[in-house]
């Protein structure tokens, strides 16, 4: 089954979440760094031409610092945001809650900056993935139940231990970190965009996730092109939160496994 919903709130002016000065911030803190290099933007013609379209393209997060995943844009540059504020030093411990590429993301920045890091899983995180998050040498706590059980878990032990939570998923109270994590991720549309030959897309597609990517992405498309691509976010049947809420017009829970993998 497939449910499609158009966004009612296309065009309505609202609150300024990702600031273009922010964003010039974060590029310039990422690009600074020693092994940063774009990720390719890749052809696929063979998929264009059996689809009966002019061109599809890909950004291949594949190569980014060697983690497979768009992730360390958004966590190393949150790590290094927070110490440049004054809120962290280097004897402090980071933690957040992952399906697996955000806490691998996590463990490498925390890594790189010289941070301890305490990663929460869930049960249906793979061994393979709790291995790579732990051969950065971060602890692993497995927690039973979903993703959104480990989120949970990991804001109580951090507010008891005094460590910094760096979670994509925001709440009420938690902005700051997520907002930083969004700008780093406003890389991979800029870098694309920068790559990208011929007439502008005309749609794009990104994974739903928690939202942070897509929210970035949205931002870089209508911060660069006028007018933007139409956007389609793609999420799972089974965990269409951002669907729900977008029905709701507020936040929505989804019930069930949140078997997604």
């Amino acid at each position: 089954m497939i449910r499609i919903i158009a966004n009612p709130n296309v065009g309505t002016p609202g609150m300024v979440i990702l600031t273009a000065a922010g964003f010039r911030r974060a590029r310039a803190e990422i690009t600074s760094w020693p092994d940063y290099k774009a990720t390719p933007l890749r052809d696929l013609p063979d998929i264009a031409a059996g689809a009966g379209i002019g061109c599809v393209r890909l950004k291949d997060e594949g190569e980014r610092f060697g983690l497979g995943s768009f992730k360390p844009l958004g966590a190393a540059y949150a790590i290094g945001a927070l110490m440049a504020r004054g809120q962290a030093g280097r004897d402090i411990t980071v933690t957040c809650a992952t399906d697996g590429n955000h806490g691998r993301a996590v463990a490498w920045a925390a890594r790189r900056f010289g941070c301890a890091a305490v990663i929460f899983v869930h049960g249906g995180v793979s061994q393979a993935r709790v291995e790579a998050i732990a051969s950065y040498d971060a602890e692993i706590r497995r927690v039973s139940g979903t993703y959104d059980d480990a989120v949970r878990t990991a804001w109580a032990t951090a507010a008891r231990e005094g460590w910094l939570v760096v979670s994509d998923t925001s709440w009420p109270g938690y902005t700051e970190v997520p907002r930083d994590i969004m700008q780093g991720y406003r890389m991979m549309p800029d870098e694309a965009l920068a790559q990208w030959q011929g007439a502008p897309p005309t749609h794009v597609f990104v994974q739903g996730g928690v939202g942070g990517m897509a929210a970035a992405v949205s931002v870089q498309l209508r911060a660069a092109l006028a007018p933007a691509p139409m956007l389609v976010v793609v999420e799972p049947e089974r965990a269409a939160c951002l669907l729900a809420s977008s029905e709701q017009g507020a936040p929505a829970v989804v019930p069930g496994s949140l078997d997604t993998i």
